[in-house]
């Protein structure tokens, strides 16, 4: 993936991708509520794309999870261009 080794702007954006969050299960329960609740309340791709962020963004706060800021926001990214492209196989 673009950036990992640091030759992408984008990893900029978070200045303490490095910066570690302390477990917190009722913080990942609220992310993850909230989550649900929006998939729920709509069932466009874009509200799952938004669930979907929520659910990898509650996982910074779940112990043993190796994950990151700049992980999140890239991986996020991605999926955003490749629907945009028109998905991963646009030709079909």
């Amino acid at each position: 993936m673009a950036g990992e080794n640091g030759d992408d702007p984008d990893w900029e954006m978070a200045p303490e991708g490095d910066a570690t969050f302390p477990e917190n299960e009722e913080k990942r329960e609220a992310l993850r509520e909230v989550a649900d609740e929006i998939r729920a309340r709509d069932d466009s791709s874009e509200a799952s794309q938004i669930g979907a962020f929520l659910y990898r963004v509650s996982d910074l706060y779940k112990a043993g999870e190796e994950t990151s800021i700049p992980e999140i926001y890239m991986n996020m990214r991605h999926i955003l261009e490749v629907r945009e492209q028109g998905g991963l196989d646009p030709d079909e």
